[in-house]
């Protein structure tokens, strides 16, 4: 579990609903069902738009991400790594066959399987490569659609608050109603640009910098595999890993 996420939204939540309180306000003056319905409906929309569907439905899923990050423990992979090195120094590169087959990381698995195969290390790293970029560039698109969905929101906010306008001014002839009616209407601008800047957009960067931090893991088994293919010496191998973990 991300402490930092949820510290992150109910610190920003928090200070806003209290500081509504401290300056005299109410709290079911921030409540409105038809801004709500403008605002929310109208940047779903708008990501939908911009969107292909494999794409959406993954940022979706993504949004998980925020809270419970993928595991990705550079330490006990690169232990897996060494481990693996000593294996096909031992019993030769066909050894790692069950290794290959007992493997839950995908990635692992095909690099491990290419070994086995006897694949050259340069079509190994090739097809690693491949691989890594594409999955990043996926990953890269899906966390976009939140920075998207981020840009639209304000603007629809504005949208409903005009709408909003639009309807006070229907209604001149009753001054008593104008200002609770325009208070209502920029309810939706607070929806839009809270949205964007509390949710949409920090989730969005979140999102990016987790999706680096998947890639730059790939990277690190990718090495581990080609200097396995490569016949490197595991010492070498592990201190070249090394390198990948943050100090």
């Amino acid at each position: 579990m991300d402490i930092l996420s949820i510290t992150g939204i109910v610190l920003s939540l928090g200070a806003i609903l209290i500081g509504q309180q401290l300056e005299g306000g109410h709290l079911a003056t921030l409540v409105n069902g038809p801004a709500a319905l403008i605002v929310l409906g109208g940047t779903l929309g708008a990501g939908l738009l911009q969107s292909p569907m494999p794409v959406f439905v993954y940022a979706l899923r993504q949004f998980q991400w925020v809270f419970v990050p993928p595991m990705m423990i550079p330490e006990e992979a690169i232990e897996k790594i060494i481990e693996w090195s000593n294996i096909a120094r031992r019993e030769g590169l066909l050894g790692l066959e069950a290794a290959s087959e007992s493997e839950d990381d995908m990635f692992a698995r095909k690099g491990l399987q290419l070994l086995v195969d006897g694949s050259e290390p340069e079509t190994i790293r090739s097809i690693l490569e491949t691989e890594v970029d594409s999955k990043e560039h996926f990953e890269l698109q899906a966390a976009k659609v939140w920075e998207g969905m981020g840009g639209y929101s304000p603007t629809i906010g504005i949208i409903g608050a005009v709408m909003g306008l639009i309807h006070v001014m229907g209604n001149l002839s009753d001054p008593s109603q104008l200002g609770s009616g325009i208070a209502v209407a920029f309810v939706a601008t607070i929806y839009g640009i809270g949205a964007a800047n509390l949710i949409l957009i920090p989730v969005g960067n979140k999102l990016k910098s987790i999706v680096g931090e998947r890639a730059r893991f790939r990277e690190m088994i990718m090495e581990g595999i080609i200097s396995i293919a490569e016949g490197e010496n595991p010492r070498n191998i592990e201190v070249k890993l090394q390198g990948y973990l943050q100090e």
